[in-house]
């Protein structure tokens, strides 16, 4: 299809309350630029039921104007709801570019979409940007398995679309007095469309809850913690900073600690204020999913590690000698001992 506007829209996934999920909020940042690079307007689009919550949060966070479709069948995500709405919608508005989260839920939609408007989608992207030359949007991926990164351009079709994982990009800081024009569109979808049902959801599959993507401090373990009984060393460290632990894919596919505590490309994507990795020697695959954080601070035998090219601070040693010692300083700082 052609675009109508030069509208940049942002999808705004909800939970089952109507409150805004953060990777739609943190798209609206990257989606700030790029609809100013093209020149149109930054549009949420906000699908669930009594969502007034997200819509708020919306407007907090800096969008032009929000497309609002609430309705019961919308509660819970269903591909067959959510595709036919969000359809409906670019139909209608015709905008150049979507942004959409690439969650579940997004990498089950996105392609869906994509499809029925024949179009081209760039999934799990690290970067986005305007390319100079022609005017579309540079989306940025891991390619080859992660071994070089591949920028790639729509041209000749739109909507322009591209999926960004959670933690890669960065929140603003919401502003209450923001406003948006608030456009709702009355979008009901017959019970004999959805040939799918939520019957019930577990939330969590694993004995701990990790929360990566929210946390504010990571410590990760690599292949250099030797074995399981290693991160014992790094939760000791997390435990003092009041951190989560996390883990490169060599120490996960090694059995030393769940999949639920991995960084990268094929783990979680995370932009933490402080990221210590211990033992990891900074594989592409990792440090896209890394690279947000606020500061890094690195830890490994090998000087030549990669992950130095990316550290704020690094340390040549022994992360059975650097950490303790770390710890040890962290919990006098606290009068913990």
């Amino acid at each position: 299809m052609e675009a109508k506007t030069k509208d940049l829209w942002v999808l705004i996934e909800t939970d089952r309350d109507g409150r805004a999920k953060n990777v739609g909020l943190e798209l609206l940042n990257p989606g700030r630029r790029l609809a100013d690079g093209q020149q149109g307007k930054l549009v949420a689009v906000v699908i669930g039921s009594q969502v007034d919550e997200a819509v708020k949060a919306v407007q907090a966070h800096g969008a032009d104007q929000i497309v609002v479709v609430d309705g019961p069948e919308f509660a819970r995500y269903t591909t067959d709801a959510y595709t036919d709405a969000l359809h409906a919608l670019v139909e209608k508005y015709g905008p150049t570019t979507l942004l959409i989260g690439a969650t579940g839920n997004g990498r089950d939609m996105a392609p869906r979409l994509s499809c029925r408007l024949k179009t081209g989608l760039t999934a799990d992207c690290t970067a986005l940007d305007i390319d100079e030359q022609s005017g579309n949007v540079a989306w940025t991926r891991p390619a080859f398995g992660g071994n070089l990164m591949a920028t790639i351009l729509c041209p000749d079709h739109r909507p322009q679309i591209g999926t960004v994982r959670p933690g890669v990009f960065r929140k603003e800081e919401p502003d209450n007095s923001r406003s948006a024009e608030v456009i709702k569109e009355d979008i009901h979808i017959p019970e004999d469309r959805l040939r799918t049902k939520v019957l019930d959801v577990i939330s969590e599959l694993s004995k701990e809850l990790v929360d990566l993507e929210g946390a504010e401090i990571i410590v990760s373990g690599g292949r250099g913690v030797g074995g399981p009984e290693g991160f014992h060393t790094i939760r000791e460290l997390a435990d003092a900073l009041g951190a989560t632990v996390g883990a490169s894919r060599a120490a996960v596919d090694s059995g030393w600690i769940s999949r639920s505590h991995q960084v990268g490309q094929s783990g979680k994507t995370v932009g933490p204020k402080l990221y210590i990795a211990a033992g990891i020697s900074g594989a592409i695959q990792h440090l896209v999913g890394m690279n947000s954080s606020d500061v890094v601070v690195a830890v490994n035998k090998d000087p030549d590690a990669p992950i130095f090219g990316v550290a704020d601070y690094g340390v040549v040693g022994d992360l059975f000698q650097v950490l303790p010692a770390l710890t040890e300083s962290v919990k006098k700082r606290k009068g913990l001992s």
